[in-house]
């Protein structure tokens, strides 16, 4: 049997989506890139916001009429019935980690244990180490679609771990929907950091990210061990998504401006050469032009060097829903478009700043575009949402090479290099 996959959404479904694969190939099925040649199409949905619901009914509606499709991921596990009701022609509906039910389904021989087939080049890969969300953020869906906090056993994820390292995996971007509460659940109380201490230990893995990050749990004792890490890159990814504080309070975020302000010191103070990136909510029922306002002063201060920014999108199930939703969807966007904007220069001066210096870098692959010149990224730079550095050297390069560049050209998103000699 002929299988195509199409993952939608962010990197925690991608690794979803790569189990999934692993379970199909070991179950018999030959895999497809090419899904309009399968005989079917399973496709792993998100159902976080109002874009990625659309983007994802757009891609059932583009295949269901030619081919025999199967859905599962996040908008199933919220919207089964409807959608049962809205498109019948799908063979079958699956909710979030539903692999082996589509294996089965499939007729395809069910394994035990199987190892993902990853997607994205060899160089790095994403490791989950936990599942759902112990947080009441008002206007976040996630808890309802993924449930509560499940942490993945330590062991289990050094298997992966170790599994990943000998693929040629070099580098590891942890991913959870809230990392920093790794262990609670399942050792009674935070296991981040021992989780880290083992990582490291891996032959073969040489860098270490750290996503998703909540802001409050950035605790003196997980600075202190990135601080002494040689694996673990001082790159924090802490999403605020908002800086006024009576903003924040109506998110039930935790904190206010004050604990923003001074967790940037604490970072800063701890670890100079750390990169901050950051998520903004615009558009939230209660954000007033002056709430506005301040976040646009807080941004236009340079704090970060990534910034990304959504629209707020009122969601059912959430306590933010009762708030309504006041703003017109062109003021959100004219919103979001000035705060872009003023974190555009500051991305610019920030990548400059990088020019004339020697940084280790990891090796993607090749941008045929631009003539087949190697692409990587230094340790400011995450996979798929971050910028790229274009290399240039005498030798030819491989996914997964690690080497010494200098820094000789900034723009507003990619940098350019030169390989040092070795």
């Amino acid at each position: 049997m002929k299988v195509g996959v199409i993952s939608l959404g962010c990197a925690k479904n991608l690794v979803d989506t790569e189990v999934l694969l692993g379970k199909l190939k070991e179950g018999g099925a030959k895999l497809l890139s090419d899904p309009k040649k399968a005989d079917v199409i399973v496709i792993n949905t998100c159902g976080f916001i109002e874009p990625a619901k659309r983007e994802a009914i757009e891609t059932i509606l583009e295949f269901v009429e030619d081919k025999k499709v199967i859905v599962m991921g996040c908008l199933v596990q919220r919207y089964k019935e409807e959608l049962q009701k809205e498109i019948p022609e799908v063979l079958a509906y699956f909710g979030t980690e539903s692999w082996d039910s589509v294996v089965e389904f499939l007729g395809l021989e069910k394994k035990e244990k199987t190892q993902r087939v990853l997607t994205t080049p060899k160089s790095y890969a994403y490791l989950k180490i936990a599942e759902g969300c112990n947080r009441l953020c008002s206007f976040c869906a996630i808890p309802l679609i993924r449930g509560k906090h499940r942490s993945r056993p330590i062991e289990e994820i050094l298997e992966e771990a170790r599994y990943l390292a000998s693929q040629g995996v070099k580098e590891l971007c942890i991913v959870s929907q809230d990392t920093t509460y790794y262990g609670r659940d399942l050792y009674g109380r935070g296991y981040l950091i021992r989780l880290l201490n083992e990582l490291e230990r891996v032959e073969g893995i040489r860098w270490i990210r750290l996503l998703y990050l909540y802001p409050t749990e950035i605790e003196d004792d997980l600075l202190d061990y990135m601080q002494s890490s040689e694996k673990v890159l001082p790159y924090f990814d802490m999403p605020l998504q908002h800086i006024s504080s009576k903003v924040l309070r109506s998110m039930r975020r935790g904190y206010e401006e004050g604990f923003v302000r001074g967790l940037i010191e604490k970072v800063r103070t701890k670890l100079p050469q750390a990169v901050l990136r950051t998520t903004f909510i615009v558009g939230y029922p209660t954000e007033e032009e002056e709430d506005f306002q301040r976040l646009l002063d807080f941004v236009s201060e340079g704090h970060f060097h990534w910034v990304g920014v959504f629209t707020y999108y009122q969601e059912e199930g959430t306590h933010a829903f009762s708030l309504g939703d006041p703003l017109s969807e062109k003021e959100k966007e004219r919103r979001r478009e000035e705060l872009l904007r003023v974190q555009e220069g500051i991305t610019l001066k920030k990548n400059q700043e990088f020019i004339g210096k020697e940084l280790e870098l990891l090796i993607d692959g090749y941008d045929e575009e631009f003539g087949y010149v190697p692409v990587g990224r230094i340790y400011a730079q995450a996979p798929e949402v971050d910028g790229i550095t274009y290399v240039e050297s005498e030798r030819e390069l491989k996914p997964g090479d690690m080497i010494r560049v200098k820094i000789t050209q900034a723009g507003g998103y990619d940098l350019g290099a030169v390989e040092l000699e070795s």
